[in-house]
C-alpha cells in the first residue's frame, strides 16, 4: 500500500512539473507576440526631404529606375512613323512620279500645309525640291528618298542646340515649365524628372501651380516614383513664393536641377500672364533661370503657335516640348514653331507611358517620316 501511494505521489509530481514546463515554453512566445515594437509606426517621409544614403534596401527597390534618355526617340520611332505616315509617304509618292507638273507641285504644297509646316517653310522647301529635281534628272525611289531626307533635315535644323541645362557649378539649374491648360504640362514635368534621374541627375520639384490642388498631388506622385522630393505650398497660395522656396531648398540640398511647374495659364488672361512674369522675376533673386520650356500640344496646330507667341512675350522661352506628337499627322508643327519662336524643339511626347518623353532627335524624326 505504501509503495502504491509513493508511485502516485511521484506521478503527480511529474505531471505538475510537465505543466509548469509547458507554461514556461508558451508564455515567452505570447509575450513576444504582445510586446510592442520599439521602432514605432511606419511614417511616410516628408515630401520635401531628400532621399538619404541610409535608406533601407527595401525602400530603394520601390523606386522606379527608368532607362537613360539616349536613344529613346529611336525606340519610339514606330509610334512616330505611324502618326506621320501621311506626310512622309505622301511626299515620297508625289516626288516619285515620272513627270512633276504644276498640279503635282500644288499637291506637294498641300501635303506640307496640311501637316502644319507653315506657309513660309513650305514655300522654301518646295522651291528647293524643284531645284534639286531639275538638277537630278532621272530619279529612282532611293534618289527621291535621299533627296527628301536631306531637305527635311535642313528644314528642321540638325545643328540647333537641343541640349538642356540641368546642372550648374555651385547651384542647381532652374528649369521653369510653362504652358496652357490641357497640354499635359504637369505630366510633362513629372516625365522630365524621370528623364533627368535616368541620366544621373538629382532633381527637386516645385509645385508652383497652386490654383489646382490636384496638380501638386499629381506632381508629388510623379516625384515619389523616382525619389525626387516636391516642394509645395498651401492651395491658392502665392506661386512665386513656392518657386522661390523650391530653388532655395534645391541650393541648400545640393540638387542638380530644380523643375518648377506653373499654372496652366490661358493666353488671354492678362493677370495670370503677369503672374508668370512675377514667378520668373522672384526666382531670379537666387540667380538666372536656366531654361524656360514651353509645353505645346502638337494636335492643336496653328493654335499652338498663337499660344507660343504670347508666352514668348512674357518669358524668354529657351525650348519647346511638343506633347501628343504620336497622336497627330501634323508633324510639321516642329518646323513651324521653331520658325515662329526662333528656339528649338527639345523634347517630344510620344505616348501616355511614364517614359514616353524623349529628347528630340531630328535624324530619328525624319527617318520615321520617310520610313517605308
Amino acid at each position: 500500500m505504501e509503495t502504491l501511494t509513493l508511485v502516485l505521489v511521484v506521478a503527480a509530481a511529474v505531471a505538475v512539473l510537465g505543466v509548469v514546463a509547458l507554461v514556461g515554453l508558451v508564455a515567452p512566445s505570447r509575450r513576444r507576440r504582445r510586446e510592442p515594437s520599439t521602432d514605432g509606426p511606419d511614417v511616410a517621409a516628408p515630401t520635401v526631404a531628400a532621399p538619404t544614403p541610409e535608406a533601407p534596401a527595401a525602400e530603394e527597390r520601390r523606386l522606379d529606375h527608368p532607362d537613360p534618355s539616349a536613344g529613346r526617340l529611336t525606340r519610339l520611332r514606330s509610334r512616330l512613323g505611324r502618326s506621320q505616315s501621311s506626310l512622309g509617304r505622301g511626299l515620297l509618292g508625289l516626288l516619285s512620279r515620272d513627270h512633276l507638273d504644276e498640279d503635282t507641285w500644288d499637291e506637294i504644297e498641300e501635303v506640307l500645309l496640311t501637316a502644319d509646316v507653315g506657309v513660309g517653310p513650305t514655300q522654301e522647301l518646295v522651291q528647293r525640291l524643284r531645284t534639286r529635281v531639275r538638277t537630278l534628272g532621272t530619279r529612282t525611289s532611293d534618289d527621291v528618298a535621299a533627296m527628301l531626307r536631306e531637305e527635311l533635315l535642313a528644314l528642321i535644323g540638325p545643328d540647333l542646340d537641343r541640349s538642356l541645362t540641368t546642372s550648374r557649378d555651385g547651384r542647381p539649374a532652374v528649369v521653369l515649365v510653362v504652358g496652357v491648360n490641357g497640354t499635359g504640362k504637369t505630366t510633362t514635368v513629372g516625365k522630365l524628372a524621370r528623364v533627368l534621374v535616368a541620366d544621373g541627375r538629382t532633381v527637386l520639384l516645385g509645385a508652383a501651380d497652386t490654383f489646382r490642388a490636384a496638380a501638386a498631388d499629381q506632381l508629388q506622385t510623379w516625384g515619389e516614383r523616382v525619389g525626387a522630393p516636391t516642394v509645395r505650398g498651401p492651395e491658392a497660395g502665392d506661386p512665386a513664393s513656392v518657386a522661390f522656396d523650391a530653388v532655395r531648398q534645391g541650393a541648400d540640398g545640393g540638387y542638380d536641377t530644380v523643375l518648377l511647374d506653373t499654372a496652366g495659364r490661358l493666353q488671354n488672361k492678362v493677370g495670370l500672364m503677369d503672374e508668370l512674369g512675377k514667378v520668373k522675376r522672384v526666382v531670379e533673386k537666387h540667380g538666372p533661370v536656366d531654361e524656360v520650356l514651353l509645353v505645346l500640344d502638337a494636335t492643336t496646330g496653328q493654335n499652338g503657335l498663337a499660344q507660343a507667341r504670347v508666352f514668348a512675350e512674357v518669358v524668354d522661352v529657351t525650348g519647346i516640348v511638343l506633347t501628343k506628337l504620336d497622336g497627330t499627322a501634323k508633324g510639321g508643327i516642329v518646323v513651324a514653331v521653331q520658325r515662329e519662336l526662333g528656339v528649338p524643339v527639345k523634347l517630344v511626347g510620344l505616348g501616355e507611358g511614364p517614359d514616353d518623353l524623349a529628347p528630340f532627335d531630328p535624324v530619328a524624326f525624319v527617318d520615321a517620316l520617310i520610313a517605308p
